[in-house]
């Protein structure tokens, strides 16, 4: 199965999470998994939350940032994985200059 990004229509989700401004994403979902590239601005945020009933698995493809995640901070930068797992929680914060996109995958199972 291919999932063409480049074909998807963009979903604005302002304050995600309870973040400040909005992210712009690219959405496919089968009931299985949630499969998204994003666009954070600068300055804007994917707020704290916690994965109560999944995990969440995101790559940078572009751009700096950082992750909280439980009471620590990573910082994001492309070719980097951010793994969040189930139970824990985590946001992400766009402290650079240019966008950070990133792919990340939900497992709803």
């Amino acid at each position: 199965m291919i999932l063409d990004f480049d074909t998807m229509n963009v979903t604005e989700l302002p304050n995600f999470y309870g973040g400040e401004k909005s992210i712009l994403a690219k959405l496919s979902s089968d009931g299985l998994n949630k499969i998204m590239v994003g666009r954070v601005a600068p300055g804007a945020s994917i707020g704290v939350h916690t994965h109560e009933s999944s995990s969440e698995i995101v790559y940078v493809l572009s751009g700096n940032g950082k992750a909280v995640y439980d009471d620590g901070t990573d910082e994001l930068r492309p070719g980097v994985c951010h793994y969040c797992p189930k139970g824990h929680a985590h946001g992400i914060y766009n402290d650079g200059t240019e966008d950070l996109i990133v792919f990340a995958v939900v497992p709803e199972q």
